[in-house]
């Protein structure tokens, strides 16, 4: 009853916030009502929960990723998918401080920060405190790489003062001496808990990304901080514990924590009965007559699709326990759409439902509404679970693939390149790919598109190459103030942030 008491707390917590000047400072924060020492499993238990909301599923963290990219696009079809021009700020990178989805997703980043932080409160033993900081430090990575400035609270201090805000140079040190600092208490597994390898895949990217947060319009690799990231790829991949799955998509699809043998750290969704929000990363994509019915919005551009080879498996094809149940492929939907009995289906108008490269950020012809754009399904469908809409998916955080290219990208950044191919074509190889003769860092980057795909981190990579404000397909020149989100205006009440400049 205890549990289920705090649980609900939080929940409470989490949601009764307004757009006032206190948001940052008050949500999330959750005191002491109710809660005893014994109680901190469950309150650890809820900081896990508590991560869905941001980071699970398309709209929060996930979307500020992919729409900001030149891999998703959400065109506005007529009426429908306009939502008073947000989706296209997004794309187009004209967002305002107001902008509803970014003031959201900070919300719900800086929660996962100060639930982590309230169980510190509580006298927890040293592995729980550990997996409390991680979970902190995730979030504020996150907020960090979005904003460029993150607000924090000791533990105990008064939640009814501003919270204090550390700069990028002050918050990348301190991320990194928190993670080398709980990493040996950390424990090995599983990997829906926060682990000794997740704790090394988090320090890689701030290492990684540490030239790109301190200059975002002239990022700097020191040599140093690469050889770190080289240093902590070797120690998971000594581990023996991971290797590259033979069928891409087993790393998304249900009971993907005993299919894959890729990923390192994700979210436990448990199917029928406890799952956060993931069914809505396939169907938003999705047309109206397809299985499940869908909202014909989200798709990506034809330019991002020409990046891979036609050989190159992580394009997608016939998965069991989909295509048999609905006619849907997993990966790149494109061309003529079938049912499970292999009849072609029609669009709304009657039309056949052919969706086509050609996209627009505004889409008028009423013939090409409802199949403008090539969709994706990069999770599997989780048909067996979709009377509860809980599938079993586990919401995937951090793969060993990554691992595998940030070591070659580190390598590369320190003039070893012939180290780095062998890595990249290792990935080519089983992906059914050709392998490269030679590594740049612009086939890096393509690499690092088709790999990780639809999986929220876009954007930093942009950012970390230099080609964020590239036009691309769709998008036209850029303004650099779009290297950073604006800190939200409802967030200007804590005088402790400065506004980001452009803003």
């Amino acid at each position: 009853m205890k549990n289920k008491y705090i649980i609900a707390f939080v929940a409470f917590m989490l949601s009764v916030t307004s757009c006032t000047k206190l948001d940052e400072d008050l949500h999330g924060q959750i005191g002491n009502q109710g809660v005893t020492e014994e109680n901190v499993a469950a309150l650890l238990n809820a900081s896990y929960t508590a991560m869905r909301n941001p980071f699970q599923g398309p709209w929060g963290w996930w979307a500020l990723q992919e729409f900001t990219s030149d891999e998703a696009i959400v065109p506005t079809r007529a009426g429908d998918w306009d939502d008073n021009g947000a989706w296209r700020a997004l794309f187009l990178h004209r967002w305002a401080a107001d902008h509803a989805r970014m003031s959201d997703t900070f919300r719900d980043l800086n929660s996962v920060s100060f639930v982590s932080t309230n169980v510190l409160n509580f006298n927890p033993t040293p592995l729980q405190a550990a997996q409390a900081r991680f979970l902190r430090a995730f979030a504020q990575f996150a907020i960090l790489d979005g904003w460029g400035q993150v607000p924090y609270r000791e533990p105990g201090e008064d939640v009814t003062l501003p919270s204090k805000v550390r700069g990028a140079d002050e918050q990348i040190a301190y991320l990194i001496s928190e993670l080398n600092e709980i990493l040996p208490t950390l424990p090995d597994g599983p990997v829906h808990n926060a682990n000794k390898d997740a704790a090394r895949v988090l320090l890689m990217k701030c290492y990684l990304n540490k030239g790109a947060f301190l200059n975002r319009a002239t990022p700097t690799f020191d040599p140093a901080d690469m050889q770190q990231v080289v240093t902590l790829a070797d120690q998971i991949i000594n581990s023996g514990k991971y290797a590259l799955t033979a069928n891409y998509y087993d790393n998304f699809a249900p009971r993907n924590n005993t299919l894959s043998r890729e990923n390192i750290f994700t979210a436990q969704n448990i199917g029928g009965s406890d799952a956060g929000g993931l069914k809505d990363i396939w169907v938003p994509g999705l047309h109206y007559n397809q299985n499940p019915s869908g909202y014909n919005g989200f798709a990506t551009l034809s330019d991002f699709y020409g990046k891979f080879e036609a050989n190159d498996t992580r394009l997608g094809g016939v998965y069991p326990g989909v295509t048999n149940v609905s006619g849907i492929r997993v990966g790149f939907l494109i061309g003529q759409q079938f049912d499970q009995n292999g009849v072609a289906l029609k669009d709304r108008r009657g039309n056949p439902l052919i969706f086509t490269p050609e996209v627009s950020i505004i889409e008028r012809d009423p013939n090409h509404l409802e199949v403008a754009g090539i969709r994706i399904v990069k999770y599997p469908i989780d048909y067996a679970n979709s009377a509860t809409n809980l599938p079993e998916n586990d919401w995937v955080y951090y793969r060993y693939a990554d691992v595998l290219m940030m070591k070659a990208e580190a390598l590369m950044r320190i003039g070893q390149n012939g180290a780095a191919l062998p890595i990249v074509n290792s990935i080519r190889t089983t992906r059914g790919a050709t392998p490269f003769t030679a590594l740049t860092l612009d086939n890096l980057l393509d690499e690092r598109g088709r790999e990780f795909f639809w999986e929220g981190v876009r954007r930093q990579d942009l950012i970390r190459f230099g080609k964020f404000l590239t036009p691309w397909q769709e998008k036209p020149t850029d303004d650099p103030k779009y290297l950073v989100f604006a800190i939200p205006d409802n967030q200007l009440g804590n005088t402790n942030f400065t506004q980001n400049p452009g803003y």
